[in-house]
């Protein structure tokens, strides 16, 4: 099994905290800085663009400052440890923002399905958790038939990006503060992140967890509170879905995402965009499926992306199709199953980087992610789904104490 490298952060005051992620990854934060340099000047140049990175980058900060001026301080640290400019840092932060002010294509994005359990009574499992009944069971790998799956809310996702930045991302677990977040406090949480970036992927130690696919709208481009430090928000502040719906939709964002809020027994899409926000609760059957374009009418009206790159509808249906009849996702082998997918079935959900090719078009499926909030747990697969095995997945714990 490879082993991706884990970044375990002890401090707990923002500034601190920041420092210690520069410090311990330096040379990877300097490595990783040097790649997306290389991609903001690609992307631009294709598209006849040019970027005033540092610029763009200082924007973001001040309007993070505006939101979460612990997140703010937080990335300053980041900067004095690694001992990079500040506005580097916030630019790695901001990479999705800078991305769309240079029209970067987005072929082969992440794909995410979640289920959400039903007890035996037919509630779901998190309000009979909360009435202290039997709700969800617990188990491995499976085919979401006869495992309890369908008392069980899982989720999952591939996260797709470029090639050349597959050593750019690594496990992380960031110890809570008490307090609130507006002086620092800051709740315990596990993920997987790029190197510089403060969040991403998680779960944290409430039990809300959060899952991430990049839209794309056409009033996208940067100077907004980037997506990453939205995530991050949530995962360190949200004691429960309703609050983690809420920091996500009151986010003054400036480009696009969606993130997938689970729960013990809910869960639910919350799309963000500089012409609004929406949520998008699951289907009759308790699935949400999730690829890259809007799915709330009204933010529909303004999709990019998937008017550019309509692959995203193919996911999509491939994904609705498999799941379709299914009580739920029986662990990570069963989400593996479901996300093995390449052109001749259909739709690429598993991405394989081509041989050759310039800098932003080499797509590949970097990791795959399980989350089960009622079980604590947050499983990693380095790579695409199609290479996934039982010993391929890590389990990384959410810190306590």
């Amino acid at each position: 099994m490879n082993r991706r490298a884990h970044l375990s952060l002890e401090e707990t005051r923002p500034r601190a905290r920041g420092r210690e992620r520069g410090r311990r990854a330096a040379t990877e934060i300097a490595r990783t800085w040097r790649t997306y340099a290389e991609l903001f000047d690609a992307t631009a140049a294709a598209g006849g663009r040019t970027l005033d990175v540092p610029a763009l980058a200082l924007a973001s900060v001040a309007a993070t400052r505006a939101w979460a001026p612990d997140l703010a301080e937080e990335m300053e640290g980041v900067a004095e440890g690694a001992d990079v400019p500040l506005w580097v840092v916030a630019a790695l932060n901001a990479r999705t923002e800078i991305l769309s002010e240079a029209a970067a294509p987005r072929a082969g994005e992440c794909s995410t399905v979640v289920h959400v359990g039903t007890s035996r009574s037919g509630t779901s499992a998190g309000d009979d958790a909360e009435n202290g009944a039997a709700g969800a069971e617990v188990g491995g790998a499976g085919n979401g038939a006869g495992n309890g799956a369908a008392g069980r809310t899982v989720g999952g996702q591939s996260w797709d990006w470029h090639e050349e930045l597959a050593d750019g991302w690594h496990a992380q677990s960031v110890r809570g503060a008490a307090g609130d977040p507006a002086d620092g406090g800051s709740l315990a949480f596990t993920g997987i992140t790029e190197y510089g970036i403060l969040a991403k992927i998680g779960l944290n130690e409430a039990g809300v967890g959060v899952l991430f696919n990049i839209l794309g709208h056409v009033g996208d481009g940067a100077g907004g509170v980037p997506v990453h430090l939205v995530a991050r928000r949530a995962l360190g502040s949200a004691t429960s879905f309703d609050e983690a719906v809420a920091v996500i939709t009151g986010a003054p964002v400036s480009a696009s995402t969606v993130m997938t809020v689970v729960t013990a027994g809910r869960a639910a899409s919350v799309e963000v965009s500089p012409a609004g926000a929406a949520v998008v609760h699951p289907d009759a059957g308790g699935w949400l499926v999730r690829t890259n374009h809007f799915q709330d009418p009204a933010l529909a009206a303004g999709e990019h992306r998937g008017r550019l790159e309509p692959e995203t509808y193919d996911r999509l249906r491939v994904l609705g199709e498999r799941v379709r009849g299914r009580d739920g996702i029986g662990g990570p082998g069963d989400l593996a199953a479901l996300l093995t997918a390449h052109p001749g079935d259909g739709a690429e959900v598993c991405c394989h980087a081509p041989a050759g090719g310039r800098l932003g078009t080499r797509w590949a499926t970097l990791a795959t992610v399980l989350v089960e909030p009622a079980a604590g747990l947050f499983q990693v697969h380095d790579g695409g789904p199609c290479t996934a095995g039982p010993g391929t997945w890590e389990t990384f714990a959410v810190p306590t104490g």
